[in-house]
């Protein structure tokens, strides 16, 4: 209790000079911002014009259909050798520094945020690969009414929620073709991954943006990006021309990537939000296939460069079009190459063999015809690694395989293994699955693998004996068991939203340690054999149908589940139990980007007689590492993992709360890297934890995440602790 006491005297005299600090930088911090501004600040009254004008645009376009050129101009200022095992990373030529990437599309937008891409043409000078830091279509989703930009990223300074984050300042009054028009400054009170700085053109006429240009930074990417809107009736509220310019610097790399996109608006519907209200509510339909088709259909993609060159609609100049002619000049000296086919055949198994070097530190992903689609995740990579205070550290692999057949049927096969290094166990699974009936979500699927280690019910009578004050679990004889499950199920949606999971459980469990003093006590083996059903009801599931795939997009309720499952004994060493399990959880968006997540829960067994293991589904102990998201918020990061075999019934619940802004946005000079400020609160209730409350606080960066913890056993401040996990390039 004396060195939990000094911890909790650090962590205070910490936030006492983050609170000081805070102070200091915050007062100082925004004057210096505005003190080599000399224009004025923008009236009150013309904010509150441009904040409600904003307000009604942002859901004025409620459909609309539009051709899309892109052209990017990637240019390499600086490389080395690390670049080549980025994950989603571009593959280039040695000693080539400059390339160029063209695509014609059809974009077509759905209300509130639904955006479809369907590739018709690409010309480029890439030889392979593909990267996401430098693709465009995040920046498409640009409403720069809405109150949150790029996929949520980004606070609107267009919105008055946000606009507590920012300055305004009018520089200057222009007067252009449609009238009166404000060019304002806004600069972030603080430094900020969710902020933008710029300029935008505002018209007093109808106070709708004419032209803007901002800077921004996000991950590992600076932007720059400048739109000109549309001057017709129906395209005001619509870019017509973007120019976005892209740097990525990472470990000494550094590139740059100059956007220029132009839109030609086929069709454009407007719909007032009360409107669009008004008929969801009387249609009540969720089935939103009209906004969401291929992205691209490559039985139609032209690729051809002169076929390409007679539908570009905007011209090369005359640098771009001599990338084009180098490019096919190295292509022309490849094709001529006159060396002996054995030299020719063992360079190809040198470019095999080097593909298969680079899949041991970056994603691999093998696509063969008529066979599937294979992913491997990379074997030296550090998001695969995470460190918690309750399970030390542990590293996992994961491969997939996918095959998507004409008519929409699929076989997703996972195999997954993993090694916790504090309590040296390996740990192997493989999840294979195969979709029948893509239309009701049919499948048919098989699970196996070997589970965490667990005692008995045995024990339980020997918790419940203990009296609360003496207990402890190191004074307990714990007779461990290994286990191997499988699971046999079939799922099937019967109605939009309610799916019903039916299928077999079975497990083989020995103990670790088989000496004859254990076979006094317990046996050295027991198996179980269990049917079991599981409800999943979501109320208003809205989805599209691809082909005849229907995919689930989400809801505005919360998913309701309820798992049972019964033993029978089929066998001289199976056991009888019944296990019931209920939970409903949500994620809830707040406002802009502040949301709330809960999860609650519970669980107990019965018919108690015979001997079985407690191993519930929605309450377990994970020891491999977890995507952030998944784990760290639906779970207790400080709970001794023996507590979760421990009780015969418990009851849970989990919140977090996930905000850009919380304790740390006014040090932003010292913190501008930190994405996502989270709370976390989970509370259980179970035999000698009435209650267990855990609390934390948490940050998410685009390097890693990290979350401190504190755990109380009934009212008791009992353990701190911290979880730490990579999250380069995961997001």
């Amino acid at each position: 209790m004396v060195k939990l006491r000094n911890i909790y005297h650090v962590i205070f005299r910490l936030l006492v000079c983050l609170f000081v600090w805070s102070y200091i930088t915050a007062v100082g911090g925004g004057n210096q911002a505005l003190a080599s501004s000399y224009k004025p600040y923008v009236a009150d009254t013309i904010l509150t014009r441009i904040f409600r004008s904003a307000s009604v645009y942002a859901e004025e376009v409620g459909e609309y259909k539009a051709d899309l050129y892109l052209k990017g101009r990637l240019q390499i200022h600086k490389q080395n050798k690390i670049i080549k095992y980025v994950p989603s990373m571009f593959r280039f030529e040695k000693g080539i520094n400059d390339y160029i990437h063209e695509s014609i599309s059809e974009l077509h937008y759905t209300a509130p945020n639904i955006y479809d891409r369907k590739i018709r043409a690409v010309s480029t000078t890439f030889t392979g690969g593909n990267s996401r830091f430098f693709d465009i279509l995040e920046f498409m989703k640009f409403n720069i009414y809405a109150p949150s930009l790029m996929e949520d990223k980004l606070l609107s300074p267009l919105n008055e929620q946000s606009s507590v984050h920012y300055y305004y300042l009018l520089d200057s009054v222009d007067y252009w073709k449609a009238g009166e028009v404000y060019k304002i400054r806004v600069i972030p009170r603080y430094r900020s991954t969710q902020l933008l700085e710029g300029f935008f053109w505002i018209s007093t006429k109808d106070w709708t943006i004419r032209y803007l240009d901002f800077r921004g930074k996000y991950d590992l990417i600076r932007f720059h990006i400048a739109m000109r809107m549309g001057e017709a009736e129906d395209t005001k509220y619509l870019p017509q021309l973007i120019n976005l310019d892209i740097i990525f610097k990472f470990l000494r790399n550094n590139l740059e990537m100059n956007y220029t996109g132009w839109l030609k608006y086929d069709e454009v519907i407007f719909k007032k939000k009360e409107e669009m209200d008004l008929l969801l509510r009387k249609s009540r339909k969720y089935n939103l296939s009209n906004s969401y088709t291929l992205t691209c259909d490559t039985t139609q993609l032209v690729q051809d460069r002169d076929s390409f060159a007679r539908i570009r609609p905007l011209p090369l100049t005359d640098w771009e079009d001599s990338l084009y002619r180098a490019f096919d000049e190295r292509r022309w000296k490849e094709r001529g190459d006159t060396l002996p086919k054995v030299e020719t055949k063992f360079k190809k198994n040198l470019v095999y063999m080097g593909q298969l070097g680079d899949a041991l530190i970056s994603s691999y992903n093998v696509d063969i015809s008529k066979v599937g689609n294979i992913t491997c995740s990379p074997l030296i990579n550090p998001l695969l690694v995470s460190y918690s205070h309750r399970n030390g550290i542990s590293y996992s692999q994961e491969f997939k395989y996918n095959k998507l057949f004409h008519d929409g049927r699929l076989l997703h096969i996972v195999p997954q293994i993993g090694y916790n290094f504090t309590k040296k166990e390996l740990y192997a699974k493989m999840d294979a699955e195969y979709v029948y009936n893509p239309e009701k979500h049919g499948s048919i699927m098989i699970n196996v693998g070997n589970g965490n280690r667990i005692y008995s019910s045995i024990v339980l009578d020997q918790l419940k004996q203990t009296p609360d004050s003496i207990f402890s679990f190191d004074g307990l004889e714990l007779d461990y068991f290994k286990d191997v499950y499988l699971n046999l199920s079939h799922n099937i949606e019967i109605l939009n939203g309610l799916t019903v999971w039916t299928g077999i459980a079975m497990h083989w469990r020995y103990a670790v340690n088989g000496t004859p003093e254990v076979a006094e006590r317990v046996r050295l083996r027991y198996n179980s054999f269990a049917p079991r059903l599981r409800v999943e009801w979501t109320p208003g599931m809205y989805y599209y149908m691809n082909g005849h795939r229907k995919i689930n997009i989400g809801s505005r309720y919360p998913t309701f589940l309820i798992d049972y499952e019964r033993g029978i004994k089929v066998m001289k060493n199976f056991g009888e139990y019944e296990r019931f399990e209920f939970s409903a959880e949500q994620k809830i968006r707040v406002r802009d980007l502040h949301t709330i997540a809960y999860h609650i829960g519970g669980g107990f067994f019965t018919n108690q007689e015979d001997m079985y293991f407690v191993d519930y589904v929605n309450f377990a102990n994970r020891n491999l590492p977890q995507g952030w998201n998944d784990d760290i918020g639906g779970t207790f990061q400080m709970l001794d993992g023996r507590w979760y075999n421990a009780s015969r019934h418990y009851f849970r619940g989990n919140m977090t709360y996930e905000t850009p802004f919380l304790l740390l946005y006014p040090v932003g000079r010292l913190l501008s890297f930190i994405q996502k400020e989270r709370i976390y609160a989970g509370v259980l209730f179970m035999p000698h934890l009435n209650p267990y409350v855990e609390l934390g606080y948490g940050v998410g960066t685009h390097l890693f995440d990290f979350g401190v913890f504190i755990g109380n056993e009934k009212g008791k401040f009992t353990s701190v602790g911290c979880k730490f996990t990579f999250e380069l390039f995961n997001r």
